[in-house]
């Protein structure tokens, strides 16, 4: 099974607010952009307009792998609140 079947298997309850915030005054001085990259649910994409990093949190799968390789700090990540986020089923 490919990770994109995989990832259409979870069930998201996603918060209102996001778990997941960006400084972009932090971001705009990063030339790689790694978390376009890493993602497993390519959550994050680059405004053409603003140049600025957005993510989708609803879609999160809590590896928190663009909270580990944004080597500026640019990330304030947590999990999301009780009762929501991802769930993940056995099987």
């Amino acid at each position: 099974m490919k990770i994109e079947e995989k990832i259409a298997l979870l069930r998201n309850k996603p918060e209102q607010s996001s778990h997941i915030e960006i400084d972009p005054s932090i971001c705009r001085q990063c030339d790689d952009k790694i978390c376009l990259k890493v993602c497993p649910a390519h959550l994050y994409e680059l405004d053409a307009v603003s140049g600025q990093v957005k993510v989708e949190h609803t879609g999160c799968l809590e590896c928190a792998t663009c909270w580990l390789v944004c080597s500026r700090g640019a990330l304030k990540w947590r999990y999301p609140n009780g009762s929501f986020g991802v769930c993940y089923r056995y099987g």
